[in-house]
């Protein structure tokens, strides 16, 4: 269980129903800590989408060890969506909280309040900075990081990676990546939604995380 920010083996030691209105409750005795493992050093910065796929991203994002969540607002994100976006984050957070009590983590993810997506592109950064282009060919997000690691001495820098709304970026935003520094990477030849993107991207960066 995780209790106090840490992950602890447990076992029950008690429990009260909640008889006469009373609050029920289970007592736990913890047994010893167990080393939980660090986050991915990976900042998501996510188009705002369907909120429902974007709730599953976070979750999985969460469960795969995703260090934060920047939710952005795109070109081409539902103006319905960006509007009622803010009013979301609450849930986001409890949804980031309660995947990482399910999957052990002894820390939760910070999940950011929205912001517009040129904000985010031109903001200062000590990360290496990354965007899944749907034109880019030549280079995929697993060739990228063999290089950066290999660059970083062995050890997996710290990333930011943003990923797209459903459409894609738009030109100007490709432009705009490109003119701040961003390395345009890909995830192969399929064209996938946004939520898949995502966690697979994630998949990458973990399978190489040592």
């Amino acid at each position: 269980m995780v209790a106090g920010g840490h992950v602890f083996h447990a076992e029950v030691a008690g429990f009260s129903d909640g008889g006469g209105g009373r609050t029920a409750e289970v007592r736990f005795n913890l047994l010893a800590e167990v080393e939980s493992e660090p986050a991915m050093p990976i900042t998501l910065v996510m188009s705002v989408f369907k909120f429902d796929h974007m709730e599953w991203a976070i979750e999985k994002a969460t469960e795969l060890g995703v260090a934060a969540v920047v939710p952005v607002i795109a070109r081409r994100t539902d103006k319905h969506l960006a509007q009622a976006a803010m009013k979301r984050v609450e849930r986001w957070r409890r949804i980031a909280h309660e995947a990482s009590q399910q999957s052990r983590r002894s820390d939760v993810p910070t999940i950011a309040d929205p912001i517009k997506l040129p904000e985010r592109v031109k903001a200062a950064s000590n990360l290496r900075r990354v965007v899944l282009a749907e034109q880019e060919r030549g280079t995929t997000l697993r060739v990228f990081l063999q290089e950066a690691i290999a660059s970083a001495g062995a050890e997996m820098p710290e990333l930011e990676l943003a990923i797209g709304p459903e459409g894609g970026w738009a030109p100007e935003e490709a432009a705009l990546f490109d003119a701040n520094g961003w390395s345009a990477v890909s995830l192969g030849p399929r064209i996938l939604r946004a939520e898949t993107a995502a966690i697979a991207a994630l998949a990458v960066v973990g399978s190489m995380v040592e």
